[in-house]
């Protein structure tokens, strides 16, 4: 049954790009539950909370005249959600792999047009990782990563006193030394260089066929692996004082080390192979998850909807094989990520890019523009995306929160990591091709990745003291 027609609403041109028949992407939010799912009000919960959080989680996408509108609908819950039945009496560890077999085929399947654009799937089976699983999975038209994660925190409270709200790690960054000699032509030559790199970058140049990079089309249709690791905040704070950065760029060089490592591990020769990151960020002003009321007012800092654009920063290459030389290699990775990123970050190419996606959509229709950031997605290597999360456990309807991560899917690449931070952790996922990285020894590299940039900013503190 439908709403009246003057109910449309206009889908954002980010939405229109992002859900039509050359690209599809979704999102899934992993929950992992401390105590068994027994009693959860599910169909309540969804009623009574989850669907007053946007008109959008009550609308289905049609296209009149080319453009994609929302149009309210009545919500069929039956249809929206899943509880799968798996064998009974099996070991955690094979639970664990109906997990990720489930996950392989939620990320192959594309949700349904003719209804809402979300799903909820409740897994009842004890994993290695926790005593049961909600899945929430949500097109990106629906909104990007921050107003997802402001939506799922809408539903959830804080476990040990549900009157008090949820706060979020402190954004302040570590001090850094200025540059005195930097002036004004200076920094506009500089934007003007990183913005033409960015544009001839962005689309024109593939990446070369490497370990973590089969170059295949149709990769968002295929099964796929999925592997995760935690690290604590309290050591990334640790490095990020010691070298003046910020915890961002931390992350992202682990993360350019670590696959350098797994690219070398696997053929030696890709240590020199081309290979591009496309990393999300997020475009509204800096600040902390707020209320989805908030998000929704007129002219709010951090507006609900699809804020983000795409930055295309070269993964290093790993300069050196001697393990003496290896430290000093590491933190010129840390280096290199802070200096690219917050190059990148005053590159006018983002709005140039916003500016030509709206050319190619008012001129070639939303699919043009959809052909055009498929074809940027698939020519790199990965992409990486990152949110905060609370500093408090959280709960669902009393079920605890013991871990959560969340991931991409219906993208054209082979490899994304997703980093999230929760209860003093940082959660990294890796969404990866499935048959081309092996995901126990990429997650090694990994944490080899890490513990060597940790020991080797310690090695600087030293020195510089």
């Amino acid at each position: 049954m439908e709403f009246e027609e003057e109910g449309l609403q206009p889908v954002s041109p980010l939405g229109q790009y992002f859900a039509n028949r050359v690209l599809s992407v979704s999102n899934l939010g992993v929950l992992e539950i401390e105590v068994p799912i027994h009693e959860l009000p599910v169909m309540s919960l969804i009623t009574n909370v989850f669907l007053p959080i946007s008109p959008r989680f009550s609308s289905m996408m049609v296209e009149t005249r080319g453009k994609k509108q929302w149009k309210r609908v009545e919500v069929e819950l039956e249809d929206h959600v899943y509880i799968p039945i798996f064998p009974s009496g099996l070991s955690l560890a094979s639970y664990d792999r109906y997990l990720d077999d489930y996950l392989s085929k939620l990320a192959v399947e594309r949700l349904p047009e003719h209804r809402p654009l979300w799903e909820i799937h409740i897994i009842k089976y004890p994993t290695t990782s926790a005593a049961g699983t909600i899945i929430f999975k949500l097109h990106q038209a629906l909104g990007d990563g921050f107003s997802l994660m402001g939506a799922l925190l809408s539903c959830l409270q804080r476990a040990e006193n549900p009157s008090l709200p949820l706060t979020f790690p402190s954004r302040k960054r570590s001090s850094q030394p200025r540059n005195k000699n930097g002036n004004f032509v200076t920094k506009v030559f500089s934007s003007v260089y990183n913005t033409i790199s960015d544009i001839l970058n962005s689309n024109m140049e593939e990446d070369d066929q490497t370990p973590i990079r089969s170059g295949n089309d149709g990769i968002e249709f295929k099964p796929i692996a999925v592997s995760t690791m935690t690290i604590s905040l309290d050591r990334l704070k640790l490095i990020k004082s010691r070298l003046g950065v910020t915890i961002n760029d931390v992350l992202t060089a682990m993360i350019f080390l670590g696959t350098r490592l797994y690219m070398q591990e696997i053929n030696k020769s890709s240590s020199e192979a081309r290979g591009t990151a496309v990393v999300l960020l997020n475009t509204r002003m800096l600040g902390n998850f707020t209320s989805v009321e908030e998000m929704n007012k007129p002219n709010s800092k951090l507006p609900w909807g699809n804020h983000i654009s795409l930055l295309h920063v070269p993964i290093p290459k790993l300069l050196t094989n001697s393990e003496e030389q290896f430290p000093d290699n590491a933190l010129d990775f840390v280096w290199k990520a802070h200096k690219i990123i917050r190059s990148k970050r005053h590159s006018w190419g983002i709005y140039l890019t916003a500016g030509f996606l709206e050319i190619l959509n008012k001129f070639g229709g939303h699919e043009a523009a959809a052909k055009y950031i498929r074809k940027s997605l698939k020519n790199s290597s990965m992409i990486i995306s990152n949110m905060i999360g609370p500093v408090e456990q959280m709960s669902l309807a009393n079920h605890p929160i013991k871990g959560l991560y969340f991931l991409v899917f219906g993208s054209p690449e082979g490899l994304d990591v997703t980093i999230v931070s929760y209860m003093g952790k940082v959660r990294i996922a890796f969404k990866m091709e499935k048959g081309l990285i092996d995901p126990p020894k990429f997650k090694s590299c990994m944490e080899k990745s890490f513990e060597t940039i940790l020991k080797a900013s310690e090695n600087n503190a030293v020195q510089n003291k």
